[in-house]
């Protein structure tokens, strides 16, 4: 008689998954200080000489690490500052949030061996540095008096850096003919940030007219 036919074998584990496929493999458990992070391979092969390429990316790794009973790599590192340095390497953008020093963040990019974020980081803290320096933005205010029919064309024509803030009428103060004029007080605002070295730079003929009906109050 012929031989029964052997029954389907049921699909086994099959090989592990080399990096880049699809499956367990791609994917990687990261123990940095005691907090666990999971991410994949491609994402952390994205700066081929960092730390972590060299660490979980080469099929003959160049470092050597140890792991934990889940099998995670171990990373003895400060894991607060770890966010911003995986949320770059996934979508390239630095974030760090105000409850992180960005000194941290470049101490850890440096240790990771990613040089595009240590630029970033060190272009932020520049950044910061220079706005600090700067101080805050001093403005300096001043109150002119106007007729009605000279608001419009006053309020349209200032420059020089200066901004309306605030209309005041101070009612009717003659009559005109058959009509009353009303007057305003107009208040003006602008920048303090001619001052350079204890230079004043001297203010344009528009800036002159406004400081002149501004001094007739």
């Amino acid at each position: 008689p012929p031989a029964a036919a052997a029954p389907p074998l049921e699909p086994g584990p099959g090989p592990p998954e080399r990096a880049g496929g699809g499956g367990a493999a791609r994917w990687v458990r990261l123990n940095v200080g005691g907090t666990y992070f999971v991410t994949t391979r491609q994402t952390l092969g994205r700066e081929p000489k960092s730390f972590l390429c060299r660490l979980c990316c080469q099929e003959d790794p160049e470092l050597d690490s140890d792991k934990d009973e889940t099998g995670a790599y171990l990373i003895d590192r400060d894991p607060t500052y770890f966010g911003p340095i995986l949320n770059y390497l996934r979508h390239g953008k630095l974030i760090i949030t105000k409850e992180l020093a960005e000194e941290g963040v470049l101490e850890e990019a440096e240790f990771y061996n990613i040089a595009s974020l240590v630029r970033l980081v060190k272009e932020r803290i520049r950044d910061n540095e220079n706005r600090t320096s700067q101080g805050p933005v001093k403005h300096v205010y001043r109150v002119l008096q106007c007729q009605e029919e000279e608001l419009t064309q006053m309020v349209s024509t200032m420059s020089d850096g200066w901004k309306f803030e605030q209309l005041i009428s101070i009612g009717s103060s003659y009559n005109y003919g058959n009509e009353d004029q009303a007057e305003f007080l107009c208040v003006v605002s602008r920048e303090l940030n001619n001052s350079t070295n204890g230079i004043v730079i001297e203010p344009s003929e528009k800036a002159k007219i406004l400081q002149e009906r501004g001094s007739r109050m």
